[in-house]
């Protein structure tokens, strides 16, 4: 059953040991870490590229989910979904769990499959009836508004019609299926469901490549002429965002904290002045001082949770919260693609890992007394919603309170869930 993790990884390995290779390869990249980090090629045509680029993470999990969906063998979308889920849950038992954009992209597929089920047209199995076929998207019947409006209404699983026993291959991903899961729509043979999903998958990467298009068109309506603009650490996103202001020939100042002790801060601020964009680098601890002075502050996203909390580089929650004593705007520069469905009820230990303290207390220093001290070095800071003011992303602006909506356009309410 795909509650089990390992559930697909079978089924892969007697039908497709080559589409199994592909999958074992990209884990193997995502638990050494090397999924996300930018070639040197790259780097080298663009030197504003970070160091770890999420849209990365998300193209390369959009390559391989697409390379499954197109060469495996399924018959209904619930083999479909099924296979989904079954990846989304081998990814996650890799590490995709520290990546939260690639559970948000097999969502975002799954939703896609389910929206193309629900709202296409009905087949008539019993007769191959061409005006049932071609019937209109707006004839649907109520089963199918419920299951494609599930944030409306609750649906009762014991109602859902099961699907009649049938003589299966052994070999087939249907022993997977769970019939009480879905719809009978997902039980009915639909060859133009490939053809369906790949255009949404082409829809959803054209969507990546022009995201931060997107965010930097909104540049002017967010920096005005004479501002100063405070950031923290080194984000593309931030950095192509005051750019694009910078384009539209608008002069302001950028204070940069320096962000240590990864000192990101000092390659973003040599960039912007690079730029010809006027900049000043702090040290973290003048933060404070220096936020009197601001007029906003603009700050990065590892993940926007579905309460409108943020998940941002380790300093940030600092950064907000000298921000919110001195009632100085925050905004946060984001894609859609790092919109989790997932709470915070870990507090600072959601969506968070920790990296060895050495790099901020030596161990070999002999002045110090570190006897019963625990060091801790988290990556990223949860930051409250109610400490960010507004989400700039590339389908527009929107308050933290608007999160949920979004969640539930984007996503199936079903497959909020973990991939655990």
């Amino acid at each position: 059953m795909l509650s089990d993790p390992q559930a697909v990884r079978p089924w892969l390995l007697k039908n497709h040991p080559r589409q199994l290779a592909l999958l074992d390869k990209f884990e193997v990249e995502l638990k050494l870490g090397r999924l996300s980090a930018v070639s040197s090629e790259h780097r080298a045509k663009d030197e504003s590229l970070e160091s770890i680029d999420r849209r990365t993470v998300a193209f390369r999990t959009v390559e391989i989910l697409k390379t499954m969906i197109g060469s495996t063998r399924w018959q209904t979308p619930a083999q479909l979904v099924a296979l989904l889920r079954g990846l989304g849950r081998e990814l996650h038992s890799a590490g995709g769990f520290r990546e939260p954009a690639i559970g948000n992209v097999v969502r975002r597929i799954i939703a896609a499959v389910r929206e193309e089920v629900m709202n296409g047209p009905p087949l008539d199995e019993a007769d191959g009836n061409a005006g049932t076929r071609n019937r209109s998207r707006n004839d649907r019947s109520l089963e199918s508004i419920l299951w494609a409006l599930p944030q409306q209404f609750k649906s009762n699983r014991s109602a859902v019609i099961q699907q009649p026993q049938r003589t299966q291959r052994t070999d087939s991903i249907n022993e997977f299926v769970e019939a009480s899961d879905l719809p009978s729509p997902f039980f009915q043979t639909r060859p133009d469901l490939k053809q369906a999903v790949m255009e949404a998958i082409i829809e959803f990467t054209s969507d990546l490549e022009d995201l931060h298009k997107n965010i930097n068109d909104q540049a002017t309506d967010h920096i005005h002429a004479g501002e100063i603009v405070l950031t923290y650490g080194r984000s593309k996103t931030v950095e192509s965002f005051l750019k694009a202001a910078a384009d539209k020939r608008l002069k302001f100042t950028v204070v940069v904290c320096e962000s240590a002790p990864k000192y990101e801060g000092s390659e973003m601020a040599k960039s912007l002045a690079d730029y010809g964009i006027d900049t000043c680098l702090i040290p973290d601890s003048a933060m404070f001082c220096m936020m009197a002075r601001v007029n906003k502050v603009l700050l990065p996203a590892h993940a926007v949770l579905a309460n409108g909390g943020l998940i941002a580089p380790s300093g940030c929650n600092m950064v907000v919260l000298s921000a919110s004593q001195n009632s100085v705007p925050v905004i946060c520069l984001t894609g859609m693609f790092k919109l989790t469905p997932l709470f915070p009820h870990e507090g600072q230990d959601t969506l968070n890992d920790l990296l060895c303290p050495s790099s901020v207390v030596s161990m070999h220093d002999k002045k110090l007394t570190l006897n019963n001290v625990d060091l801790v070095n988290p990556i990223y800071d949860y930051v409250r919603p109610e400490l960010i003011n507004l989400y700039v992303t590339n389908v527009g602006s929107f308050q933290p309170s608007y999160i949920y909506r979004l969640l539930a356009e984007y996503y199936h309410n079903d497959d909020w869930n973990s991939f655990e």
